[in-house]
Formats: structure tokens, C-alpha cells, sequence
């Protein structure tokens, strides 16, 4: 049996929550998410509380461990939407190397990095991109989806090198350092 999709969802004070159809809305003071409810589940909203229900019997195996694992599944998802409509979600990304940085200009972050000509990336409907001192990156959303996703298409763009440690990285990732051709023969 799922677990954690047994657990209610509860609703911090200025969220709202409906049903509509075959889908869930979230609204609260940043905006507003849905999510589209899976097949063989129900979601319940009652007393400030969201629970979600595998509506497939036991007795069908096959359908049933589908069902369950998508259970856990909606009721993370639910919680997602419910954080990010009141805090919002938020990732910070660092840039190493010299001369590398970024700005920002109308709808489009432009990164300097090395290249033979600047990499322009379009920022998405929904997604705010903060630039702190040329290195330092902060993308900001209430869909935790979009703003990992949005993190995860800048941060390919360089990724950081082993050697020297140049590149984007998430703030706290930990980049090992491998030891060059003159690190290896000097310990003979």
C-alpha cells in the first residue's frame, strides 16, 4: 500500500483548493497551479485537508500497482503546488571561471562563457531571473517542475569541469577535482 500518498495535504491559511472536472486547482497569494487528477484515483478536499484515494480494488493486481504508485505520486504533486502558490520555489546557480557572467535583458538571460560569441537563453512565462553580482543566478517560480527544469537547460549550457572547476553549478554542489597530466607524473 502507498504510504505516503495515505497522508492529507494540508492547507496553510490563503490557499484555496477545488475540484474542477478532471482536475485540481490550487490558488493562493503567488498565483495559481493545476494538476489533472490520474485515472482510478479521486482527490477529496475537506476541512482544510487534501486527500487523495486509490479508487481501484485490490483484487485487480495488475491495475492496482499502477494506481498505487501513481498515488504517491499525486499526492506529492499536490504538495508541490500547495508550497509553491504560498512560498514559491527558487534555485540558485553559480558561475566559475574567469570572465564568465550573466545578465539579464528584457526576456532573454545572456551568458558570457567563454565562448566565441554570448549564449542567449529565453526565459519562460512564469519564471523570474535574478542576476547578483554578474555570477550569481537566482530562478524564481511557483511550479517546481518549470523552475528545476529552467536550472537544469542554463546549467547544461556549461557544466562544471573537473580540472579546473569552471562552469555553472547549483550553490552547494560539490565538484571533484581530478589532478591534470603534470598532477599524474609528478607522483612516480
Amino acid at each position: 500500500m502507498a504510504r505516503l500518498g495515505k497522508r492529507p495535504v494540508e492547507l496553510p491559511e490563503g490557499v484555496k483548493a477545488k475540484i474542477e472536472g478532471n482536475k485540481i486547482v490550487v490558488e493562493g497569494p503567488k498565483g495559481k497551479l493545476q494538476q489533472e487528477i490520474f485515472p482510478g484515483l479521486s482527490v477529496n478536499i475537506e476541512d482544510n485537508k487534501i486527500l487523495v484515494k486509490n479508487e481501484v480494488p485490490e483484487k485487480n493486481k495488475k491495475l492496482f500497482r499502477k494506481t498505487n504508485a501513481l498515488h504517491g505520486l499525486l499526492r506529492s504533486l499536490i504538495q508541490n503546488m500547495v508550497i509553491g502558490v504560498k512560498d514559491g520555489y527558487e534555485k540558485i546557480l553559480e558561475i566559475h571561471g574567469v570572465g564568465y557572467k550573466a545578465e539579464v535583458k528584457g526576456k532573454k538571460i545572456v551568458l558570457t562563457l567563454g565562448f566565441s560569441h554570448p549564449v542567449e537563453v529565453d526565459i519562460p512565462e512564469g519564471i523570474s531571473v535574478e542576476v547578483v553580482r554578474n555570477t550569481i543566478i537566482f530562478i524564481r517560480g511557483i511550479d517546481k517542475q518549470q523552475v528545476g527544469d529552467y536550472a537544469a537547460k542554463i546549467r547544461k549550457i556549461y557544466p562544471p569541469e573537473p580540472y579546473k572547476g569552471k562552469g555553472i553549478r547549483y550553490r552547494g554542489e560539490y565538484v571533484r577535482h581530478k589532478a591534470g597530466k603534470a598532477g599524474v607524473g609528478a607522483a612516480q
